[in-house]
């Protein structure tokens, strides 16, 4: 049963994960860290989001990871992230990484010979409808509505979703916040999860997001690992908090926690 976090209380979920062994703080970034906003390229981290990102990052035996639906290159541009830094990424839902002891894994041996024509079949399907916006991701597109003018976006998503199933049928399908993606990757959160964990050997993780796409990792969580959803919606969260301003406080709550355990 997903419960309510307060700012100020002991929640005996995060008090015992503050005590673990090697802490993984894996963290979607949109909607998570950062406001949902019009235009995704000028997202950016919540400033109290990253001073409690960078207080966890400099605790011993305490790692931190964006785990994002983004491609690996655009994840790298929001979070103004280097390869000076020590936070793990996790791109493209679990098919791209970089580690900061080894950099980046992307593998493009599978993408299909006729990409060039789906997409330019795709961009064409939507043209003509006011601010819906076409997104190229390493694996596949979005189909972004955030700016459309009323009833487009409606349109766009029943001309997508009526032309993928005859024209991609084995390409994987995700729904979010005015977003359809489509990837001929099948990679989801639950697979950057245990990747993260296994690199750097884990005994338990702090999970986060804010929509159906990180409900692929909260279902793998267990143990004393704990998933936190931001805003509203059916999830398999160990807590919830209402928005990204009052995740970054549970994060530096989190933070005072590993501090004072260690």
């Amino acid at each position: 049963m997903t419960r309510d976090w307060t700012p100020g209380t002991t929640d005996p979920a995060l008090s015992a994960l503050a005590r673990t062994p090697r802490l993984l703080v894996a963290l979607d970034f949109d909607g998570t860290l950062s406001p949902h906003v019009a235009d995704p390229m000028t997202a950016r981290a919540l400033p109290e989001a990253v001073a409690a990102v960078n207080r966890l990052t400099a605790l011993p035996d305490t790692f931190v990871a964006y785990a994002s639906g983004r491609s690996l290159h655009d994840l790298r541009e929001v979070t103004e992230h280097d390869d000076s830094s020590r936070i793990l990424l996790a791109g493209s839902h679990g098919a791209q990484f970089w580690f900061p002891d080894t950099g980046e894994e992307t593998d493009l041996s599978t993408e299909p010979a006729d990409k060039a024509e789906v997409i330019d079949e795709l961009r064409s399907l939507i043209a003509d409808l006011d601010g819906v916006v076409y997104e190229p991701k390493t694996f596949g597109f979005g189909v972004h509505t955030r700016t459309a003018a009323p009833g487009q976006e409606e349109l766009a998503f029943v001309r997508v979703e009526k032309w993928a199933p005859q024209r991609i049928p084995t390409w994987r399908r995700r729904t979010g916040h005015h977003l359809r993606e489509y990837s001929w990757r099948d990679e989801g959160k639950d697979v950057a999860l245990s990747r993260l964990r296994s690199h750097v050997q884990a005994t338990a993780v702090l999970f986060a997001g804010d929509d159906v796409t990180d409900e692929d990792g909260m279902r793998t969580l267990s143990g004393e690992d704990v998933g936190v959803r931001i805003g509203a919606g059916e999830t398999a969260a160990t807590l919830r908090v209402p928005d990204p301003a009052a995740f970054a406080v549970l994060l530096d709550a989190l933070a005072d926690a590993r501090a004072a355990a260690q």
